[in-house]
């Protein structure tokens, strides 16, 4: 597939294909796929802008279908990181002009290929991640959760639980990063987005999934699936820019400060999250 897809303007989503508008890959966070290196941005440091030569517009990317983060209504991107983003770039000097939608596993290459500025998608802040490109301080703290089917006979209580399981997770994601490396011996299945997953559990064909705790709790909320535990992480998400975009970099973490203290992040949250 594709690494790039369509340009969307600033609320209004063109919608592709799939159950969530996107074809593969997503979270809550993702690199191996290759694209054709031919970006059309700017790496100058200081954002780029798809190309016209203005370095105050930005371009955003994000991977839909990870609710409520991330998602297609009625052919429209909305979305917690979505208001989140726009909200904090009004509080800069830049203009948010476009978002672009990836597969998870692709966005830091298309960030460090010109083709987008910065990176709204849940994406977790961790030190392989920090090898390439650079994060905002965090705006959102998440622990993991353990799907099952609702009803059904597998109820694990703990990562050991998972051993020799059929246990799936978006590919890139910390999901994903726990099952490899915390569950013994799994029959792991990778998904290209988590809307896959779920309907995947929902139809008796995997036995759990690894995931992020607010997006289970949508899916639990809206699907036949049920979280059976939750265990702490530490995880943060934060904007991802360019290494050297430190101009952008300290005016997103001014934006986030100011979207903090002004409530406005509380209202968001609300929205989404019915805090």
């Amino acid at each position: 597939m594709s690494e790039r897809s369509n340009s969307i303007d600033r609320r209004s989503y063109l919608k592709l294909s799939g159950v969530a508008g996107i074809g593969t890959v997503g979270l809550a966070g993702c690199l191996e796929d290759t694209g054709d290196g031919d970006g059309d941005g700017g790496d100058d440091g200081d954002g780029g802008d798809g190309g016209d030569g203005d370095d105050n517009q930005i371009v955003a990317g994000t991977a839909p279908g990870f609710r409520p983060f991330e998602m297609n209504e009625d052919g429209e991107l909305v979305g917690f990181d979505v208001d989140h983003l726009e909200a904090v770039v009004d509080e800069t000097d830049y203009e948010l002009t476009s978002w672009e939608e990836f597969e998870f596993d692709t966005l830091i290459q298309a960030l460090n290929n010109g083709n987008i500025d910065v990176i709204a998608a849940a994406m977790t802040i961790n030190d392989e991640r920090r090898e390439q490109i650079a994060f905002t301080d965090p705006y959102y703290s998440a622990d993991q959760s353990v799907l099952v089917q609702t009803g059904g006979g597998f109820q694990p209580s703990d990562l050991d639980d998972l051993a020799g399981r059929t246990v799936g997770a978006q590919s890139g994601t910390t999901g994903e990063g726990i099952i490899e490396d915390e569950v013994e011996d799994p029959d792991y299945r990778s998904y290209e987005n988590y809307v896959y997953a779920v309907e995947e559990l929902e139809q008796g064909r995997i036995e759990a999934i690894v995931i992020d705790q607010p997006v289970a709790e949508s899916f639990e909320a809206n699907r036949e699936v049920e979280i059976a535990f939750t265990f702490e992480t530490g995880e943060e998400y934060g904007l991802g820019v360019r290494q050297d975009a430190d101009d952008l970099r300290e005016a997103l973490n001014e934006g986030i400060a100011a979207v903090q203290e002004s409530g406005e992040y509380e209202e968001i949250t609300r929205k989404w999250f019915d805090e």
